[in-house]
């Protein structure tokens, strides 16, 4: 099966010895059922009233056995529920219309089975028919009473009353009723003493229609599970067949009812009605929505209306012409129910038990197969379990020695092998990294560069100075006062007048704002000029987008005014009651013209909502853009603006890629200071006044520092107003 298939639909007429000839005819082909109304006088001479219907089916039941009602309606359902495919067998109709009698049937007499002792009889012959499978069969009763779930079989004494009250739950096997009581039967005789068990708790009450009228919707589930003898076979199937007595539909104004039997009358039709709600939407191709959540019984039923069983409908009616107008509510139910659509599917689910053991058996093969395959190529050391810490320790000796070069090459043994050596390749490089950090931060100083508190809390502890210099640090020289780089001494010509007059290093680099202006302008200007665009691009779908949303919130409100419009119409023509000749109501112009209407701007809601949502993936993709653009840029200023005033040409061949220094990672020690410039004036002044005055020295060094300090604290600033641009 597997292919969509529309709902069967049954009608079976209450023999009866006042039946309405004139006004109820059957076709030829016993699938349809004519209907004629005579028109009544006293509405006068201009008498629009309906008179006639016609209604096709898949069969109609007029004075038929109880054998041949079973044999049309639900043998092939069982048949097929045994092969894996879910089942719903329903009874519809008024009251005292003989729903009972055709799901129960009469008990005193065996003849007179119904069809759900039928199915069960079926179901254990088909068992005892297959002697290859293990099928296992449990039932369960549930009654639905003024919208209360109850377990007809919770009188049993290993049973028991249920603690807290039962409730419909979903997953995505599909729905069941938690706290409801199911039984496993191995025997026929079991379980219809279950079913005669629920029955004897079933709510009836005396009916103007009826002695013995069900009050409430009872659900009798019978639950298989077929599972093959052979070991070798993993995958089983299960299905469930739901055989449902749903209560009879009345007219309160004709039956009188009073009290208690008043309540129960309105609390069914109310879920009947749901029901058939739901059953309308189900055969709208075009609603996405299903109500089955309005009442117990819709959502008990969820998954046998649309889901994947095999669905049989069983309208019960009279025959009589005081019951016609009941008689057509029924059958326009039934046409109703014969445009829903299901996809039966075998239920198929795999035994994990037997998965494993199969696995067991495919890998004990498997490994025969590569010993005979090592064997014959000579080749019994190798093994296949896994490895322990002597072969791993054995693996990473091999990766050491291959990376220092003495082993010129590791064996290939097998893929674990394999992979194990790529995973010796990793914690090798890892403990490298490891080893190469540890003993850079033995030497030096590691600050990231860009942790600007921790700069600042290594300079109040007085570990390095604002220039990033350790303090105390000698060149093994009488005087503790440092050297200046290798980098900044004058050259040849420092020794003319001329030469010393001018400076020997540009000027006091400029602030990092000043700076990345000119980096825009001079060696980024590429990169920010794809960053404006890509910004400017940005703003145009973010403009858009609001444009779009602003057009999709008046869609909704137009939307919102126009279903009240048509709702106002529908209650209108319900209350009026037109129909045409197939029963279906009748809509005029103007409603017609709002659901037309109605069409057209949800058809427009999903375009510009589709719109909405290809802008939003395009803003997406812009931001990032805009956001990588700017990193990019301000990662190559930072680099920029290093190679030009601050990291020396030595330690930019130690950053540069391949090298064992990480990024962010720079000694103190050996950054350059910012006002690099300064050092060079202050070590020349050194040189002038240090043989006239060696007390002078701390006067100068203070200056000196101030000021350095002054120019970091500039510059700090500057950087994080650059970072917010």
């Amino acid at each position: 099966m597997g292919t969509r298939k529309k709902v069967h639909a049954f009608v079976r007429v209450k023999p009866t010895d006042d039946f309405a000839h004139e006004m109820i005819r059957y076709g030829d082909d016993k699938r349809s059922i004519d209907i004629h109304l005579k028109k009544d006088i006293r509405r006068g001479v201009v008498n629009n009233q309906q008179t006639d219907w016609s209604f096709k089916l898949d069969g109609v039941l007029h004075d038929a056995s109880q054998d041949l009602v079973y044999e049309t309606v639900a043998k092939d359902v069982v048949s097929q529920a045994l092969d894996g495919y879910n089942g719903t067998i329903m009874c519809y109709g008024q009251t005292g219309a003989g729903k009972t009698y055709t799901m129960m049937g009469a008990t005193e007499n065996y003849k007179h089975r119904g069809i759900l002792p039928r199915a069960l009889q079926q179901v254990f012959r088909t068992i005892e028919e297959r002697p290859t499978h293990a099928i296992t069969v449990r039932v369960s009763y549930l009654e639905i009473y003024n919208e209360s779930l109850f377990d007809l079989l919770s009188t049993l004494p290993y049973v028991g009353p249920s603690v807290t009250p039962m409730t419909i739950v979903e997953n995505p096997q599909g729905v069941f009723i938690k706290g409801l009581s199911v039984h496993l039967t191995s025997q026929e005789e079991d379980a219809f003493s279950l079913l005669f068990e629920g029955e004897t708790n079933r709510i009836i009450a005396s009916h103007t229609m009826n002695k013995n009228s069900s009050r409430s919707h009872c659900i009798f589930t019978i639950y298989l599970e077929a599972h093959s003898r052979t070991l070798s076979e993993e995958k089983y199937i299960t299905s469930k067949i739901n055989l449902v007595d749903l209560a009879g539909s009345e007219r309160l104004g004709k039956s009188g009812s009073e009290g208690q039997v008043l309540k129960e009358a309105t609390c069914i039709n109310k879920s009947l009605s749901f029901l058939e709600q739901a059953i309308i939407a189900l055969g709208d191709q075009k609603r996405d929505h299903i109500p089955f959540r309005q009442c117990k019984l819709t959502h008990a039923l969820k998954d046998s209306l649309g889901g994947n069983c095999n669905m049989v409908l069983v309208t019960n009616i009279y025959g009589e012409a005081a019951q016609l107008e009941e008689t057509l509510s029924s059958l326009r139910f039934a046409s109703r129910m014969k445009l829903v659509t299901t996809e039966p599917a075998i239920n198929e689910k795999y035994d994990a038990e037997r998965v494993v053991k199969n696995l067991e058996k495919e890998l004990a093969l498997l490994k025969q197969e590569l010993a005979i395959h090592d064997s014959l190529t000579n080749r019994t050391f190798v093994t296949y379990d896994p490895m322990d810490e002597i072969q791993i320790a054995e693996i990473n000796s091999q990766v050491r020695r291959y990376l220092e070069g003495t082993l010129d090459e590791i064996d290939i043994i097998n893929l674990r092998q394999i992979k194990e050596v790529f995973n010796q390749f990793r914690v090798v490089l890892s403990q490298q990294e490891q080893e190469v950090e540890s003993t850079l931060r033995r030497k030096y100083t590691l600050i990231d560069r860009n942790d600007f508190a921790a700069i600042s809390a290594v300079q109040k502890v007085g570990l390095v100075d604002v220039d990033g210099h350790l303090v105390g640090e000698t060149e093994g020289q009488n005087f503790g006062l440092g050297v200046a780089p290798f980098s900044t001494k004058p050259g040849k010509k420092a020794k003319s007048k001329k030469t010393f007059k001018e400076p020997l290093r540009p000027d006091t680099p400029p602030s990092k704002p000043v700076a990345f202006e000119e980096f825009k302008n001079e060696q980024g200007s590429e990169i920010n000029r794809i960053f404006k665009e890509n910004k400017s691009i940005l703003n145009e779908r973010r403009k858009r987008a609001s444009e779009t949303t602003q057009r999709i919130n008046a869609i909704k409100r137009e939307i919102d005014v126009t279903k009240e419009a048509l709702n106002f119409q529908k209650s209108l023509r319900e209350k009026q009651g037109e129909y045409e000749n197939k029963g279906l109501m009748i809509i005029d112009e103007e409603e017609f013209l709002l659901i037309l209407k109605l069409k057209d701007l949800k058809k427009q809601y999903r375009s510009e909502y589709q719109d909405l949502r290809d802008l939003r993936a395009e803003i997406q993709y812009c931001q990032h853009l805009v956001d990588q653009c700017r990193h990019r840029l301000l990662m190559e200023f930072d680099i920029w603006y290093n190679e030009s005033f601050v990291i020396p040409e030595d330690m930019q061949m130690a950053l540069k890629p391949g090298s064992s220094i990480r990024p962010g990672m720079v000694p103190v020690n050996r950054i350059v200071s910012l006002g690099e410039d300064d050092q060079d004036k202050f070590s020349q002044l050194q040189q002038r006044v240090l043989p006239e005055g060696p007390d002078s020295i701390s006067f100068y060094n203070a200056k000196v520092k101030t000021e350095q300090k002054h120019n970091y604290l500039k510059t700090m600033m500057g950087l994080q107003q650059a970072h917010r641009k």
